[in-house]
């Protein structure tokens, strides 16, 4: 073992750690300075949304979830995307972001199509109900024993805690809230699970 090993070794877990939780936090960030600009700048951004039915709206799959109609909409969203998403995050950055476009996609893709006709989507909700999808669903994903009982057990904490406005967030909303949003992002959440993984469930 080098010198130059033996100074790394005590930091890697440490700065892993954090590396993996940044994710999240940056992409908050990205969230809050988007609607900061929104606020300051003349128009609105809210027009790159998600437009269902409209082939020049689809950039809004990937754009629609970083804009938000208001500041009570965005800060709504915050900390269950926060939390969740570290949750997700913890089994990498790669991971977290593999799982963040395959929910954005799939559940973008699932709006477009089953929302009314023109009816503009924005908001991170369709990612937070991705995250709860995903962390519910990785119970199931192959792997140890001993791993899964732990994810049973967060995802347990994670129903207790978000189950029911999950619940309520797709059968139970108001007028001008996106149910197909929530509901398809927590099924790309749930089928994001079991994509690239190896045998012993590692991602």
């Amino acid at each position: 073992m080098t010198r130059r090993d033996v100074n790394r070794t005590p930091d890697s877990p440490r700065s892993g750690a954090f590396s993996r939780f940044l994710s999240p936090l940056l992409l908050l960030a990205l969230m809050w300075a988007i609607q900061f600009a929104d606020a300051v700048l003349p128009g609105s951004f809210t027009g790159f949304g998600l437009r269902s039915w409209d082939l020049s709206g689809l950039g809004g799959i990937l754009l629609g979830p970083l804009l938000h109609a208001n500041w009570a909409h965005l800060v709504a969203n915050s900390v269950p995307l926060l939390v969740l998403g570290c949750l997700v995050a913890v089994e990498g950055t790669r991971r977290f972001w593999t799982v963040t476009v395959i929910v954005a996609v799939i559940g973008g893709l699932g709006t477009w199509l089953v929302n009314a006709p023109g009816a503009l989507t924005v908001g991170a909700s369709g990612l937070v109900f991705g995250y709860f999808g995903y962390t519910v669903m990785r119970v199931f994903a192959p792997g140890r024993v001993a791993h899964r009982v732990l994810y049973a057990l967060i995802a347990l904490a994670v129903i207790s805690v978000y189950g029911g406005s999950m619940l309520a967030g797709v059968v139970g909303v108001r007028e001008g809230i996106s149910w197909q949003a929530h509901l398809f992002g927590a099924i790309g959440g749930g089928l994001a699970v079991f994509v690239g993984r190896n045998r012993s469930g590692r991602p």
